[in-house]
């Protein structure tokens, strides 16, 4: 019950409080980082092929899916 008492005593103190909260929010909500997804270092593996003869949907069936699969087992 004290801040009660307090602003009934002084409440022009309480004014200027909340006058000062409605001013300054925005500066606040404009200069603080929202950061959703964090900088994660995710590790990348660079990896070319070459197989003459295979057309891109044969080489990605054949090739890169098992390969991603192997790699995504064993990098931890």
């Amino acid at each position: 019950m004290w801040i009660v008492r307090l602003t009934l005593h002084r409440p022009y103190t309480f004014i200027v409080l909340a006058l000062l909260i409605v001013i300054l929010s925005p500066e606040v909500i404009l200069h603080t980082p929202t950061d959703i997804f964090p900088n994660i270092d995710i590790p990348v593996i660079p990896v070319a092929w070459t197989y003459p003869g295979l057309n891109p949907e044969n080489l990605e069936a054949r090739r890169a899916t098992p390969f991603e699969k192997v790699l995504t087992s064993q990098v931890r």
